[in-house]
C-alpha cells in the first residue's frame, strides 16, 4: 500500500511539473542573440528588461517594453535588435497566430536590415515556421509548399550564410513530403487503371523531385502505365526504364527494367557512378523510426521524413506539370500545355497589322466527334467539300488519345450480351425475310425483272437499275 502511495505521489508531481511548465513558470530559455554590452543607458535598460521577460515566457510584457524602446528612442543603436526581439517573442509564443505574426515581423526585419547577419537567421526562421506546421503527405500541403519556397529563398538570397546546409536539408525533407503526395496520387490512378492520369503524376514526380526516396518506384510504375497504353508510347516506356537503370542503380526494379529493355531491343545503360555513390550514402545514413514514433504516428499530423535524402542538390525550380495524355492536342494549349498569351510592340512597317484579319474574329475549329466524347476524338479536320472524298489517313499523331476510363468486366459482359442479342435479332429477321421470299416465289407472285438496253450495257447492275420505273398516273 505504501509503495502504491509513493507511485501516486510521483505521478502527481510529474503532472504538476508539466502543467506548470505549460503555464510558463519554468520558461527560462536563454535568448539566442543578447547584447552583452554593459551600460546604464535607458534604451539598453529597456532592452535588457524585455529580454528578461522573453526568457521567462512573459512575451506580452516584452513586446510592450520593446515597442516603448522603438517609439521613444528612434535613433537608438538597439533599434534593429529590438525589432528582431519582437519577432523572436512571437516565434517563441508559437501557435498559428503567433507564428503568423513572427513571419510578418521577420520579413519586415529583412526588408529594413538586409545586410545584417541576423537577416539570414530571420529567413531561416521563416522557413522553420512553415516547416513545423507541415502535415502528412495525405493532407493539405499548403504549409509544405510555403516551406519549400522560403527555404529556396534562404539559399538564393544568403548563399554564404552558415544556415545554408541546414536549409538544404530542410528543403530535401520538405520535398520528400511533397513528392510523396504526388506519388500516392499517381499510384491511386495506376491501381484504378487510369494510366494516362497515372503517367502524368508519376512523370512529374521523377522529373521535379529526383532525390525522392520513391523516385525509382515512380519510374517503374510510369513505364508500366505507358506499356498498358499501347505501342505508341513504347519510346516513353523505354525512357523511363533507362532512367531507372542509370540513375537508381540500387533500386529493386533494376533487374526487371534491364530484362524489359532487352525484350524491347533497346540499349541497356550503365549505372551512373555519382548516382550510385549518392544512393549508397543515403542508405547508410538513413535514420530509423523508433517504436514510440510508430505507435503514435496514426494520431499525429507530423510527417515522417526518415527516408529523405541526406545529400545531393535539392530541386531549386518548380516545373510546370505536364498535360495528361488523355487530353486532346486541340484542347491542351499546345504540346507543353502552355497557353499563355504574350504581346510585343510592332516595329517597322505596320501595314501588315491593318491588312491582316483580326485573329479574335476567327472561327475555332470544331471537333467531329459525337455525344459526350466529342473532344476526346482529338480531331479538328474540317469536313470534306460536297462531292469530294471523305477518306482520311489515320496516323499516330491524330489518333484518339488514351482514355482514363477503361471498361470494367461487368461493362464488357453487358456489351457482349447486347451484341449477341443484336446478332440474334438480325439473324432472325434475315431468316424471316428469306422464308417470305421463298413463299412468294413458290406462289408465283414474283415477276422477272425487265432488262433495258442501258442496263445491259452498264458495267454493273444494281437493284435500282433492275426495278422498272413506276408509270405516272
Amino acid at each position: 500500500m505504501q509503495r502504491r502511495y509513493q507511485f501516486f505521489a510521483v505521478f502527481v508531481g510529474a503532472c504538476a511539473f508539466f502543467l506548470l511548465s505549460g503555464f510558463g513558470l519554468f520558461h527560462h530559455k536563454k535568448y539566442e542573440t543578447p547584447i552583452t554590452k554593459d551600460t546604464l543607458q535607458p534604451d539598453k535598460i529597456l532592452f535588457d528588461r524585455a529580454i528578461h521577460n522573453i526568457e521567462r515566457g512573459d512575451y506580452e510584457a516584452a513586446r510592450l517594453t520593446l515597442n516603448t524602446l522603438i517609439n521613444t528612442y528612434d535613433t537608438s543603436e538597439y533599434l534593429a535588435k529590438a525589432k528582431l526581439a519582437i519577432a523572436d517573442s512571437w516565434f517563441r509564443e508559437g501557435g498559428p497566430h503567433g507564428l503568423a505574426q513572427a513571419e510578418a515581423e521577420y520579413k519586415d526585419f529583412i526588408l529594413f536590415y538586409p545586410n545584417m547577419e541576423e537577416a539570414a537567421e530571420s529567413q531561416m526562421k521563416i522557413c522553420d515556421i512553415h516547416f513545423k506546421q507541415m502535415e502528412k503527405s495525405d493532407r493539405d500541403n499548403a504549409q509544405g509548399q510555403r516551406a519549400e519556397d522560403e527555404c529556396r529563398q534562404m539559399i538564393t538570397q544568403f548563399p554564404n550564410s552558415k544556415y545554408v546546409p541546414q536549409a538544404e536539408q530542410m528543403l530535401r525533407d520538405t520535398q520528400e513530403v511533397l513528392a510523396d503526395k504526388e506519388f500516392k496520387t499517381g499510384l491511386f490512378y495506376h491501381d484504378k487503371g487510369s494510366y494516362p492520369a497515372a503517367s502524368s503524376r508519376l512523370s512529374f514526380v521523377s522529373q521535379q523531385y529526383p532525390l525522392y526516396s520513391g523516385a525509382d518506384e515512380a519510374l517503374w510504375l510510369n513505364a508500366d502505365s505507358y506499356r498498358h497504353m499501347g505501342d505508341r508510347f513504347e519510346d516513353k516506356e523505354a525512357d523511363s526504364l533507362t532512367r531507372l537503370v542509370r540513375d537508381y542503380p540500387l533500386s529493386m526494379h533494376v533487374n526487371a527494367a534491364k530484362e524489359r529493355l532487352t525484350a524491347m531491343k533497346r540499349p541497356v545503360p550503365q549505372a551512373d557512378p555519382a548516382a550510385y555513390a549518392r544512393a549508397k550514402y543515403d542508405l547508410e545514413h538513413r535514420t530509423r523510426v523508433g517504436l514510440l514514433r510508430r505507435a503514435i504516428d496514426p494520431f499525429t499530423a507530423r510527417p515522417e521524413m526518415n527516408l529523405a535524402a541526406k545529400n545531393g542538390t535539392p530541386a531549386m525550380q518548380s516545373l510546370r506539370p505536364a498535360v495528361p495524355l488523355s487530353v486532346p492536342a486541340s484542347a491542351n494549349g499546345g504540346q507543353t500545355g502552355v497557353s499563355d498569351v504574350t504581346a510585343d510592340v510592332a516595329t517597322g512597317n505596320s501595314d501588315e497589322i491593318d491588312k491582316a484579319p483580326d485573329a479574335r474574329l476567327g472561327t475555332p475549329a470544331v471537333a467531329t466527334g459525337e455525344g459526350e466524347q466529342r473532344a476526346a476524338l482529338g480531331t479538328t479536320t474540317p469536313a470534306p467539300a460536297a462531292g469530294g472524298s471523305a477518306t482520311t489517313t489515320t496516323t499516330a499523331s491524330n489518333a484518339a488519345p488514351p482514355t482514363n476510363h477503361p471498361l470494367t468486366k461487368e461493362q464488357i459482359k453487358l456489351l457482349m450480351k447486347q451484341q449477341k442479342k443484336a446478332q440474334a435479332l438480325q439473324k432472325k429477321a434475315a431468316e424471316k425475310a428469306a422464308a417470305k421470299a421463298a413463299k412468294d416465289a413458290k406462289e408465283g407472285k414474283t415477276k422477272p425483272a425487265a432488262t433495258t438496253p442501258a442496263a445491259a450495257t452498264a458495267p454493273t447492275t444494281t437493284a435500282a437499275a433492275t426495278t422498272p420505273a413506276a408509270t405516272p398516273q
